[in-house]
């Protein structure tokens, strides 16, 4: 998604020129584009035979649902799950904790 934003519309074929070596094979790129188009991340446009793709979500937009998904599907929709196992596994401090907090009780008070 991030080389959709940063380049724009692209061809399958465009899209492989921006990966390193080894690129990853046309077919593999594809089958991955298609799936993030049913998922309704991308759209596309048709040139005779062949498709270019567009993301039709922002960042954000990206983002909300990727974390979203990660809850739902490892956490069983819990956040307060995924933020105790953030705080057990040290990924996050108390004190980082607090200052969430602090920005979320802050933001509730505009």
């Amino acid at each position: 998604m991030t080389l959709f934003w940063r380049h724009g519309a692209m061809f399958v074929k465009e899209l492989q020129s921006h990966y390193a070596e080894p690129k990853p094979h046309v077919n593999t790129l594809s089958t991955m584009v298609r799936t993030l188009e049913s998922n309704g991340f991308l759209s596309h446009k048709a040139f005779g035979n062949t498709y270019q793709y567009f993301p039709v979500v922002s960042e954000d937009e990206y983002g909300k649902s990727s974390l979203a998904g990660v809850v739902n599907s490892y956490f069983s929709n819990s956040y307060l799950s995924a933020v105790s196992t953030l705080v057990k596994e040290e990924k996050i401090t108390v004190d980082e904790l607090k200052e969430l907090i602090a920005r979320i009780e802050a933001g509730r008070e505009e």
